[in-house]
Protein backbone atom coordinates (compact mmCIF):
# COMPACT_ATOMS: atom_id res chain seq x y z
CA UNK A 1 0.00 0.00 0.00
CA UNK A 2 1.49 3.33 -1.06
CA UNK A 3 -0.72 5.50 1.09
CA UNK A 4 -3.43 5.38 3.76
CA UNK A 5 -6.41 7.63 4.34
CA UNK A 6 -5.64 10.50 6.71
CA UNK A 7 -8.42 11.97 8.92
CA UNK A 8 -9.49 15.54 8.19
CA UNK A 9 -8.23 16.80 11.56
CA UNK A 10 -4.71 15.55 10.85
CA UNK A 11 -4.72 17.04 7.36
CA UNK A 12 -5.64 20.39 8.92
CA UNK A 13 -2.83 19.93 11.44
CA UNK A 14 -0.43 19.28 8.54
CA UNK A 15 -1.42 22.58 6.93
CA UNK A 16 -0.35 24.39 10.10
CA UNK A 17 2.94 22.49 10.30
CA UNK A 18 3.64 23.12 6.59
CA UNK A 19 2.87 26.84 6.90
CA UNK A 20 5.60 26.96 9.56
CA UNK A 21 8.06 25.06 7.38
CA UNK A 22 7.82 21.71 9.15
CA UNK A 23 6.98 18.11 8.28
CA UNK A 24 4.68 15.86 10.29
CA UNK A 25 3.75 12.17 10.12
CA UNK A 26 1.29 9.78 11.69
CA UNK A 27 3.35 7.05 13.36
CA UNK A 28 3.17 3.88 15.42
CA UNK A 29 0.09 1.89 16.32
CA UNK A 30 -2.33 4.16 14.45
CA UNK A 31 -0.65 3.38 11.12
CA UNK A 32 -0.47 -0.31 11.99
CA UNK A 33 -4.17 -0.40 12.84
CA UNK A 34 -5.17 1.31 9.57
CA UNK A 35 -3.07 -1.19 7.61
CA UNK A 36 -4.90 -3.95 9.49
CA UNK A 37 -8.23 -2.47 8.39
CA UNK A 38 -9.07 -1.19 11.85
CA UNK A 39 -10.06 2.27 13.01
CA UNK A 40 -7.25 4.11 14.77
CA UNK A 41 -8.39 5.82 17.99
CA UNK A 42 -5.14 7.25 19.36
CA UNK A 43 -3.12 9.45 17.03
CA UNK A 44 0.62 9.87 17.58
CA UNK A 45 2.37 12.40 15.38
CA UNK A 46 6.11 12.74 14.78
CA UNK A 47 7.61 15.97 13.46
CA UNK A 48 10.90 17.68 12.71
CA UNK A 49 9.69 20.68 14.74
CA UNK A 50 11.19 21.01 18.22
CA UNK A 51 8.86 20.92 21.25
CA UNK A 52 9.28 24.69 21.64
CA UNK A 53 8.34 25.22 18.01
CA UNK A 54 5.25 23.02 18.38
CA UNK A 55 4.23 25.09 21.42
CA UNK A 56 4.62 28.28 19.41
CA UNK A 57 2.71 26.93 16.39
CA UNK A 58 -0.44 25.66 18.15
CA UNK A 59 -2.71 27.53 20.53
CA UNK A 60 -3.20 24.90 23.25
CA UNK A 61 -0.25 22.62 24.02
CA UNK A 62 0.45 20.70 27.23
CA UNK A 63 4.14 19.76 27.84
CA UNK A 64 3.30 16.22 28.92
CA UNK A 65 6.73 14.73 28.18
CA UNK A 66 8.77 17.63 26.97
CA UNK A 67 12.05 16.22 28.31
CA UNK A 68 11.68 13.43 25.75
CA UNK A 69 10.34 15.72 23.05
CA UNK A 70 6.65 14.96 23.55
CA UNK A 71 3.80 17.43 23.97
CA UNK A 72 0.03 17.00 23.78
CA UNK A 73 -1.72 19.28 21.31
CA UNK A 74 -5.41 20.02 21.86
CA UNK A 75 -6.62 20.45 18.30
CA UNK A 76 -10.12 20.32 16.79
CA UNK A 77 -11.51 18.63 19.93
CA UNK A 78 -8.79 15.97 19.84
CA UNK A 79 -5.80 15.32 22.08
CA UNK A 80 -2.86 14.46 19.84
CA UNK A 81 0.58 13.47 21.11
CA UNK A 82 3.27 15.16 19.06
CA UNK A 83 6.91 14.05 19.42
CA UNK A 84 9.99 15.53 17.81
CA UNK A 85 12.08 13.14 15.68
CA UNK A 86 14.74 11.82 18.03
CA UNK A 87 17.49 9.29 18.56
CA UNK A 88 18.18 7.47 21.81
CA UNK A 89 21.28 6.03 23.45
CA UNK A 90 22.02 4.04 26.61
CA UNK A 91 19.32 2.27 28.63
CA UNK A 92 21.00 1.56 31.96
CA UNK A 93 17.67 1.11 33.76
CA UNK A 94 16.20 -1.18 31.08
CA UNK A 95 13.43 1.30 30.50
CA UNK A 96 14.43 4.91 29.74
CA UNK A 97 17.15 6.18 27.40
CA UNK A 98 20.09 7.76 29.21
CA UNK A 99 20.42 10.25 26.39
CA UNK A 100 18.15 11.54 23.64
CA UNK A 101 18.96 13.83 20.75
CA UNK A 102 16.58 15.51 18.36
CA UNK A 103 17.07 14.86 14.66
CA UNK A 104 15.60 16.00 11.36
CA UNK A 105 15.68 12.48 9.92
CA UNK A 106 12.41 10.52 10.08
CA UNK A 107 14.16 7.22 9.39
CA UNK A 108 16.45 7.73 12.38
CA UNK A 109 13.37 8.27 14.53
CA UNK A 110 11.70 5.12 13.21
CA UNK A 111 14.87 3.08 13.82
CA UNK A 112 14.51 3.47 17.63
CA UNK A 113 11.06 1.85 17.71
CA UNK A 114 10.35 -1.66 18.98
CA UNK A 115 8.82 -3.70 16.16
CA UNK A 116 8.75 -3.28 12.39
CA UNK A 117 4.94 -3.11 12.40
CA UNK A 118 5.20 -0.08 14.70
CA UNK A 119 8.00 1.58 12.72
CA UNK A 120 5.87 2.82 9.83
CA UNK A 121 4.95 6.46 9.21
CA UNK A 122 2.38 8.13 6.98
CA UNK A 123 2.55 11.73 5.80
CA UNK A 124 -0.23 13.86 7.26
CA UNK A 125 -0.75 15.61 3.94
CA UNK A 126 -1.23 12.68 1.60
CA UNK A 127 -0.97 9.53 3.76
CA UNK A 128 2.08 8.37 1.84
CA UNK A 129 3.75 5.45 3.62
CA UNK A 130 7.33 5.58 4.87
CA UNK A 131 8.43 2.04 5.74
CA UNK A 132 12.22 1.62 5.97
CA UNK A 133 12.13 -1.70 7.88
CA UNK A 134 9.51 -3.71 5.98
CA UNK A 135 6.80 -3.35 8.57
CA UNK A 136 3.97 -3.48 6.05
CA UNK A 137 5.14 -6.87 4.76
CA UNK A 138 5.38 -8.15 8.32
CA UNK A 139 1.83 -6.98 8.98
CA UNK A 140 0.65 -8.81 5.87
CA UNK A 141 2.55 -11.90 7.00
CA UNK A 142 1.28 -11.52 10.57
CA UNK A 143 4.81 -11.43 11.94
CA UNK A 144 6.16 -9.61 15.00
CA UNK A 145 9.81 -8.75 14.39
CA UNK A 146 12.09 -6.29 16.15
CA UNK A 147 13.59 -3.32 14.36
CA UNK A 148 17.20 -4.49 14.15
CA UNK A 149 18.64 -7.13 16.47
CA UNK A 150 16.23 -8.49 19.13
CA UNK A 151 18.95 -8.45 21.80
CA UNK A 152 19.54 -4.71 21.33
CA UNK A 153 15.85 -3.81 21.27
CA UNK A 154 15.02 -5.88 24.35
CA UNK A 155 18.01 -4.61 26.34
CA UNK A 156 16.71 -1.08 25.78
CA UNK A 157 13.33 -1.75 27.38
CA UNK A 158 12.41 -4.86 29.35
CA UNK A 159 8.74 -4.37 28.59
CA UNK A 160 9.25 -5.03 24.87
CA UNK A 161 9.36 -8.85 25.19
CA UNK A 162 6.12 -8.72 27.19
CA UNK A 163 4.60 -6.44 24.54
CA UNK A 164 5.65 -8.89 21.82
CA UNK A 165 3.69 -11.64 23.56
CA UNK A 166 0.74 -9.32 24.12
CA UNK A 167 0.67 -8.28 20.45
CA UNK A 168 0.81 -11.94 19.35
CA UNK A 169 -2.26 -12.69 21.44
CA UNK A 170 -4.06 -9.46 20.62
CA UNK A 171 -3.48 -9.49 16.85
CA UNK A 172 -3.21 -13.22 16.16
CA UNK A 173 0.37 -12.75 14.90
CA UNK A 174 3.40 -15.01 15.31
CA UNK A 175 6.62 -13.79 16.87
CA UNK A 176 9.54 -14.15 14.45
CA UNK A 177 11.89 -17.00 15.42
CA UNK A 178 14.96 -14.98 16.47
CA UNK A 179 12.81 -12.39 18.24
CA UNK A 180 11.02 -15.09 20.24
CA UNK A 181 14.20 -17.03 21.02
CA UNK A 182 15.74 -13.95 22.61
CA UNK A 183 13.01 -13.84 25.28
CA UNK A 184 14.20 -17.21 26.66
CA UNK A 185 17.70 -15.93 27.41
CA UNK A 186 18.77 -15.07 30.92
CA UNK A 187 20.26 -11.73 29.83
CA UNK A 188 16.85 -10.74 28.49
CA UNK A 189 15.10 -11.86 31.68
CA UNK A 190 17.43 -9.73 33.78
CA UNK A 191 16.22 -6.67 31.88
CA UNK A 192 12.59 -7.77 32.09
CA UNK A 193 12.95 -8.05 35.88
CA UNK A 194 13.65 -4.32 36.00
CA UNK A 195 10.24 -3.27 34.70
CA UNK A 196 7.72 -1.97 37.20
CA UNK A 197 4.91 -4.29 38.24
CA UNK A 198 2.43 -1.63 37.13
CA UNK A 199 3.76 -1.81 33.57
CA UNK A 200 3.48 -5.61 33.55
CA UNK A 201 -0.04 -5.38 35.00
CA UNK A 202 -1.13 -3.05 32.19
CA UNK A 203 0.19 -5.44 29.52
CA UNK A 204 -1.33 -8.40 31.38
CA UNK A 205 -4.74 -6.71 31.33
CA UNK A 206 -4.43 -6.18 27.58
CA UNK A 207 -3.67 -9.89 27.21
CA UNK A 208 -6.83 -10.63 29.16
CA UNK A 209 -8.79 -8.54 26.66
CA UNK A 210 -7.38 -10.37 23.63
CA UNK A 211 -9.52 -12.89 21.70
CA UNK A 212 -7.73 -15.90 23.24
CA UNK A 213 -5.68 -15.12 26.35
CA UNK A 214 -4.35 -18.69 26.39
CA UNK A 215 -2.12 -17.77 23.43
CA UNK A 216 -0.28 -15.20 25.55
CA UNK A 217 -0.43 -17.30 28.72
CA UNK A 218 1.21 -20.30 27.06
CA UNK A 219 4.01 -18.09 25.72
CA UNK A 220 4.45 -16.47 29.13
CA UNK A 221 4.81 -19.94 30.64
CA UNK A 222 7.10 -21.28 27.90
CA UNK A 223 9.47 -18.32 28.10
CA UNK A 224 9.54 -18.33 31.90
CA UNK A 225 7.89 -14.93 32.26
CA UNK A 226 4.80 -16.35 33.96
CA UNK A 227 6.99 -17.77 36.72
CA UNK A 228 8.75 -14.41 36.93
CA UNK A 229 5.56 -12.46 37.67
CA UNK A 230 3.08 -15.08 38.96
CA UNK A 231 5.31 -17.84 40.40
CA UNK A 232 2.36 -19.31 42.32
CA UNK A 233 1.02 -20.78 39.07
CA UNK A 234 4.02 -23.06 38.49
CA UNK A 235 2.63 -25.80 40.75
CA UNK A 236 -0.48 -26.00 38.54
CA UNK A 237 1.54 -27.50 35.69
CA UNK A 238 1.40 -31.27 35.99
CA UNK A 239 -1.23 -31.19 38.72
CA UNK A 240 -3.48 -33.96 37.38
CA UNK A 241 -7.17 -33.63 38.15
CA UNK A 242 -8.75 -36.26 35.92
CA UNK A 243 -9.95 -39.55 37.37
CA UNK A 244 -12.43 -42.19 36.28
CA UNK A 245 -15.28 -39.69 36.62
CA UNK A 246 -14.00 -37.84 33.53
CA UNK A 247 -14.63 -34.29 34.68
CA UNK A 248 -11.39 -32.87 33.28
CA UNK A 249 -9.30 -33.38 30.15
CA UNK A 250 -6.36 -31.25 31.30
CA UNK A 251 -4.05 -30.59 34.20
CA UNK A 252 -4.82 -27.55 36.34
CA UNK A 253 -2.61 -25.18 34.34
CA UNK A 254 -4.18 -25.85 30.95
CA UNK A 255 -7.62 -25.90 32.55
CA UNK A 256 -6.98 -22.38 33.86
CA UNK A 257 -5.67 -21.18 30.50
CA UNK A 258 -8.71 -22.50 28.63
CA UNK A 259 -11.11 -21.27 31.31
CA UNK A 260 -9.67 -17.81 30.68
CA UNK A 261 -10.58 -18.19 26.98
CA UNK A 262 -14.10 -19.19 27.95
CA UNK A 263 -14.83 -16.03 29.97
CA UNK A 264 -16.33 -12.96 28.22
CA UNK A 265 -13.74 -10.90 26.36
CA UNK A 266 -15.42 -7.72 27.62
CA UNK A 267 -14.85 -8.73 31.26
CA UNK A 268 -11.10 -8.83 32.01
CA UNK A 269 -11.66 -9.22 35.77
CA UNK A 270 -13.82 -12.31 35.20
CA UNK A 271 -11.05 -13.63 32.95
CA UNK A 272 -8.52 -13.04 35.71
CA UNK A 273 -10.82 -14.86 38.13
CA UNK A 274 -11.05 -17.70 35.60
CA UNK A 275 -7.25 -17.82 35.38
CA UNK A 276 -6.84 -17.98 39.16
CA UNK A 277 -10.01 -19.76 40.29
CA UNK A 278 -8.32 -23.16 40.75
CA UNK A 279 -4.85 -21.94 41.71
CA UNK A 280 -5.44 -23.41 45.18
CA UNK A 281 -5.92 -26.94 43.84
CA UNK A 282 -2.31 -28.16 44.11
CA UNK A 283 -2.28 -27.30 47.81
CA UNK A 284 -5.70 -28.89 48.42
CA UNK A 285 -5.25 -32.05 46.35
CA UNK A 286 -5.98 -35.42 47.96
CA UNK A 287 -6.55 -38.88 46.49
CA UNK A 288 -8.97 -41.25 48.22
CA UNK A 289 -10.21 -44.56 46.82
CA UNK A 290 -8.94 -43.59 43.38
CA UNK A 291 -10.85 -40.31 43.33
CA UNK A 292 -9.10 -36.94 43.31
CA UNK A 293 -10.49 -34.22 45.55
CA UNK A 294 -9.66 -30.56 46.10
CA UNK A 295 -11.79 -29.67 49.11
CA UNK A 296 -11.40 -26.07 50.20
CA UNK A 297 -9.36 -25.03 47.18
CA UNK A 298 -11.67 -22.05 46.60
CA UNK A 299 -10.65 -20.54 49.95
CA UNK A 300 -6.97 -21.20 49.32
CA UNK A 301 -7.36 -19.68 45.85
CA UNK A 302 -9.14 -16.64 47.26
CA UNK A 303 -6.22 -15.90 49.57
CA UNK A 304 -3.61 -16.60 46.88
CA UNK A 305 -5.37 -14.34 44.39
CA UNK A 306 -5.34 -11.49 46.88
CA UNK A 307 -1.58 -11.86 47.30
CA UNK A 308 -0.96 -12.06 43.55
CA UNK A 309 -3.15 -9.12 42.59
CA UNK A 310 -1.85 -7.00 45.44
CA UNK A 311 1.70 -7.65 44.24
CA UNK A 312 0.72 -6.69 40.68
CA UNK A 313 -0.71 -3.39 41.96
CA UNK A 314 -4.37 -3.97 41.15
CA UNK A 315 -6.79 -1.70 42.97
CA UNK A 316 -8.47 -2.82 46.20
CA UNK A 317 -11.84 -2.92 44.42
CA UNK A 318 -10.44 -5.15 41.65
CA UNK A 319 -8.78 -7.46 44.18
CA UNK A 320 -12.00 -7.76 46.17
CA UNK A 321 -14.07 -8.46 43.04
CA UNK A 322 -11.78 -11.22 41.77
CA UNK A 323 -11.18 -12.89 45.14
CA UNK A 324 -14.93 -12.88 45.90
CA UNK A 325 -15.69 -14.64 42.60
CA UNK A 326 -13.02 -17.24 43.32
CA UNK A 327 -14.36 -17.85 46.83
CA UNK A 328 -17.90 -18.34 45.50
CA UNK A 329 -17.20 -20.30 42.31
CA UNK A 330 -17.98 -23.75 43.77
CA UNK A 331 -21.70 -23.06 44.31
CA UNK A 332 -24.00 -25.99 43.57
CA UNK A 333 -27.69 -25.29 42.94
CA UNK A 334 -30.39 -27.96 43.07
CA UNK A 335 -34.06 -27.69 42.13
CA UNK A 336 -34.99 -28.73 45.67
CA UNK A 337 -33.66 -25.45 47.08
CA UNK A 338 -36.27 -23.45 48.96
CA UNK A 339 -36.86 -19.80 48.13
CA UNK A 340 -35.10 -18.96 51.38
CA UNK A 341 -32.05 -20.93 50.23
CA UNK A 342 -32.02 -18.97 46.96
CA UNK A 343 -32.23 -15.72 48.92
CA UNK A 344 -29.33 -16.82 51.15
CA UNK A 345 -27.23 -17.56 48.09
CA UNK A 346 -27.93 -14.13 46.57
CA UNK A 347 -27.07 -12.48 49.88
CA UNK A 348 -23.77 -14.35 50.16
CA UNK A 349 -22.83 -14.08 46.49
CA UNK A 350 -23.91 -10.40 46.33
CA UNK A 351 -26.64 -9.46 43.88
CA UNK A 352 -24.34 -7.28 41.77
CA UNK A 353 -21.87 -10.17 41.32
CA UNK A 354 -24.33 -12.88 40.22
CA UNK A 355 -23.89 -12.32 36.47
CA UNK A 356 -20.10 -12.41 36.73
CA UNK A 357 -20.29 -15.52 38.93
CA UNK A 358 -22.40 -17.31 36.33
CA UNK A 359 -19.93 -16.24 33.64
CA UNK A 360 -17.14 -17.71 35.76
CA UNK A 361 -19.04 -20.99 36.13
CA UNK A 362 -19.48 -21.20 32.34
CA UNK A 363 -15.81 -20.45 31.80
CA UNK A 364 -14.88 -23.14 34.35
CA UNK A 365 -16.90 -25.73 32.44
CA UNK A 366 -15.44 -24.45 29.15
CA UNK A 367 -11.97 -25.07 30.55
CA UNK A 368 -12.71 -28.67 31.46
CA UNK A 369 -12.76 -29.74 27.81
CA UNK A 370 -11.70 -26.55 25.95
CA UNK A 371 -15.18 -26.24 24.50
CA UNK A 372 -18.12 -23.87 25.06
CA UNK A 373 -21.09 -24.92 27.16
CA UNK A 374 -24.29 -25.79 25.32
CA UNK A 375 -26.72 -23.58 27.22
CA UNK A 376 -30.00 -25.17 26.12
CA UNK A 377 -29.26 -28.89 25.93
CA UNK A 378 -26.57 -29.53 28.53
CA UNK A 379 -27.02 -30.31 32.20
CA UNK A 380 -24.92 -27.32 33.23
CA UNK A 381 -26.78 -24.95 30.92
CA UNK A 382 -30.19 -26.10 32.10
CA UNK A 383 -29.14 -25.93 35.75
CA UNK A 384 -27.83 -22.37 35.44
CA UNK A 385 -30.87 -21.29 33.44
CA UNK A 386 -33.26 -22.59 36.09
CA UNK A 387 -31.18 -21.05 38.88
CA UNK A 388 -31.06 -17.73 37.06
CA UNK A 389 -34.84 -17.70 36.69
CA UNK A 390 -35.32 -18.33 40.40
CA UNK A 391 -32.88 -15.59 41.33
CA UNK A 392 -34.74 -13.14 39.07
CA UNK A 393 -37.99 -13.97 40.82
CA UNK A 394 -36.41 -13.35 44.24
CA UNK A 395 -35.03 -10.00 43.10
CA UNK A 396 -38.25 -8.94 41.34
CA UNK A 397 -40.23 -9.66 44.52
CA UNK A 398 -38.13 -7.02 46.26
CA UNK A 399 -36.84 -9.46 48.83
CA UNK A 400 -34.49 -7.99 51.42
CA UNK A 401 -31.03 -8.97 50.22
CA UNK A 402 -28.98 -6.80 52.56
CA UNK A 403 -29.42 -5.00 55.90
CA UNK A 404 -30.21 -1.77 54.06
CA UNK A 405 -33.29 -3.47 52.55
CA UNK A 406 -34.84 -4.02 56.00
CA UNK A 407 -37.77 -1.82 56.96
CA UNK A 408 -36.18 -1.25 60.35
CA UNK A 409 -32.74 0.11 61.22
CA UNK A 410 -30.47 0.77 64.16
CA UNK A 411 -31.92 4.22 64.78
CA UNK A 412 -35.38 2.68 65.20
CA UNK A 413 -34.06 0.25 67.81
CA UNK A 414 -32.17 2.97 69.69
CA UNK A 415 -35.33 5.10 69.83
CA UNK A 416 -37.06 2.15 71.50
CA UNK A 417 -34.45 1.70 74.21
CA UNK A 418 -31.90 -0.65 72.69
CA UNK A 419 -28.49 1.03 73.05
CA UNK A 420 -25.98 1.27 70.20
CA UNK A 421 -23.26 -1.34 70.24
CA UNK A 422 -22.47 -4.97 69.50
CA UNK A 423 -25.77 -6.29 70.89
CA UNK A 424 -27.77 -3.97 68.62
CA UNK A 425 -25.79 -5.30 65.65
CA UNK A 426 -26.50 -8.86 66.71
CA UNK A 427 -30.24 -8.13 66.96
CA UNK A 428 -30.28 -6.57 63.48
CA UNK A 429 -28.53 -9.71 62.21
CA UNK A 430 -31.18 -11.94 63.76
CA UNK A 431 -33.94 -9.82 62.24
CA UNK A 432 -32.30 -10.13 58.86
CA UNK A 433 -32.17 -13.93 59.24
CA UNK A 434 -35.88 -13.85 60.09
CA UNK A 435 -36.89 -11.93 56.97
CA UNK A 436 -34.62 -14.09 54.80
CA UNK A 437 -36.75 -17.06 55.89
CA UNK A 438 -40.03 -15.13 55.97
CA UNK A 439 -40.01 -12.07 53.65
CA UNK A 440 -43.54 -11.13 54.74
CA UNK A 441 -42.11 -10.18 58.14
CA UNK A 442 -40.19 -7.26 56.61
CA UNK A 443 -42.41 -4.55 58.10
CA UNK A 444 -41.37 -2.19 60.86
CA UNK A 445 -44.51 -2.91 62.88
CA UNK A 446 -43.73 -6.65 62.80
CA UNK A 447 -39.99 -6.43 63.36
CA UNK A 448 -39.96 -4.01 66.30
CA UNK A 449 -41.77 -6.34 68.75
CA UNK A 450 -39.44 -9.19 67.70
CA UNK A 451 -36.40 -6.98 68.30
CA UNK A 452 -37.62 -5.96 71.75
CA UNK A 453 -38.40 -9.59 72.59
CA UNK A 454 -34.87 -10.65 71.61
CA UNK A 455 -33.52 -7.74 73.68
CA UNK A 456 -35.44 -8.83 76.78
CA UNK A 457 -35.35 -12.62 76.43
CA UNK A 458 -31.86 -13.22 75.06
CA UNK A 459 -29.95 -10.42 76.69
CA UNK A 460 -32.04 -10.10 79.87
CA UNK A 461 -32.63 -6.36 79.56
Amino acid sequence: MNAIKIPAELKKMDEIFSASGHKAYLVGGAVRDVLLGKEAHDWDVATDASPEQVISIFKKVIPTGIAHGTVTVHFMKKEIEVTTFRTEAGYSDGRHPDKIAFTSDLNEDLSRRDFTMNAIAAGLKDGKIVDPFGGENDIKGKIIRTVGKPKERFEEDGLRPVRAIRFASQLGFEIEKDTYSEIFKEDCKRVIEKISLERFRDEFLKMMKSPKPSVALKMLEETGLLELFIPEMKSCRGCVQSDERGFHDFDVMDHLFYSCDGAPQTKPLVRIAALLHDIGKPAAKKIKAGNITFYGHENIGRDMSKEILTRLKFSNAEIEAVSHLIEMHMFHYESSWTDAAVRRFVIKAKKECIEDLFDLRLSDVYGMHNAPVRLHDSATGKNLSEFSDRIKIVIEKGSALSLKDMKINGRDLIENGIPAGKILGNILGELFELITESPEMNEKEKLLPVALNIWHEKYGR
